[in-house]
């Protein structure tokens, strides 16, 4: 699914679908008519993921009710089991990969009973070893973000994964910054290059900033998955709207990515293909700057170097001169080797 010569792109559908089932179908169309690869939902159970004295974060206490707690916001954005199953069929139905993020152990287990292939662990989990060490276990596909995390705490959460039974090879890590939206000074895209080259692993970038830009940076800097929140409308009611592309949004990042793939090329370099009928055109040749009879000696008085390119490389300059003319030649005619 995660393709080396072709970027993953993941529109993060994310709690956008505000517990309702036809939004989530909403979702999936527009992420599947963007071009994405993937739509990723997140799986939890409020009780075992959040006390009910846990403060929610700044960016939630402006884009929900101040009144309302953390559990009372994600106890209502809760997806059962049936739930998952029916969005789980019509992406099926859509042609485009389900994806979900688990939160806890009862989490992990259901996406794994549903037979996901790949598990998204969000930033809050990277310190959490007992997830960790569960999620481990599966040796499945792991896409790990790093927002709040500092490098050794990366390879901390890397050295569980892998001593729980996961192949390195089968983890790929995102940069990430969890604030919504994340300002431009704290991007800090350089480090999703850090991360790669000091662990040698796959890496990607998880976007929470406003428009598409970084995203694009990121994948011509290397990144093999992009992570971006979308929603059917910004001012919809809900804590990750306003940080979210809308739908026309989601497709411009998703044709931008993949004019980037093909422009990133196979880093050889030659003439393209487009490009080689210019060759002839926009280069040039040695030529007579003057009538030029047999037998007289080529110098820098009677040859000059002018377009067209088919003739005479002017980088044979050199052996040129001083060697005798062949043949008689006029003004601006090609010289012949």
């Amino acid at each position: 699914m995660m393709k080396s010569n072709k970027v993953f792109i993941i529109a993060e559908a994310g709690v956008n679908h505000n517990g309702s089932i036809a939004i989530a179908k909403k979702l999936i169309d527009v992420a599947t008519s963007s071009g994405a690869d993937a739509v990723k939902f997140q799986t939890f159970k409020a009780v075992n993921v959040v006390s009910k004295i846990a403060p929610k974060a700044e960016y939630q206490n402006i884009t929900t009710s101040p009144s309302e707690s953390q559990f009372d916001m994600i106890q209502k954005l809760e997806l059962d089991a049936n739930t998952h199953k029916e969005l789980i069929a019509y992406c099926i139905k859509k042609g485009i990969a389900f994806l979900s993020t688990p939160f806890d152990h009862d989490s992990i287990d259901l996406l794994y009973q549903l037979g996901l292939k790949i598990f998204k662990i969000p930033s809050g989990e990277i310190t959490n070893l007992p997830y960790l060490r569960y999620i481990g276990k599966l040796n499945k596909k792991i896409i790990l973000s790093t927002g709040m995390s500092s490098l050794k705490e990366v390879g901390n959460a890397l050295d569980i994964l892998i001593q729980s039974g996961t192949s390195k090879k089968n983890i790929s890590v995102l940069h990430a910054n969890t604030m919504y939206p994340t300002p431009m000074e704290d991007v800090n895209l350089r480090a999703m290059k850090t991360i790669a080259d000091f662990y040698k692993v796959k890496f990607g970038y998880s976007d929470h900033t406003l428009g598409i830009e970084v995203d694009i940076a990121a994948v011509a800097m290397g990144a093999s998955i992009i992570e971006k929140h979308f929603t059917l409308d910004k001012l919809m009611d809900g804590p990750d709207h306003k940080a979210s592309l809308e739908p026309d949004e989601l497709k411009a990042m998703v044709t931008a990515i993949r004019n980037i793939e093909k422009a990133l090329g196979d880093g050889i370099k030659k003439p393209t293909i487009s490009e080689t009928p210019n060759i002839n055109i926009a280069r040039k040749s040695i030529v007579a700057s003057c009538v030029i009879k047999k037998g007289e000696i080529f110098s820098e008085r009677n040859l000059a170097v002018k377009r067209p390119g088919n003739g005479l490389s002017p980088m044979k300059w050199d052996k040129v001169i001083g060697s005798k003319a062949s043949k008689n030649y006029q003004l601006d005619e090609l010289i012949e080797s």
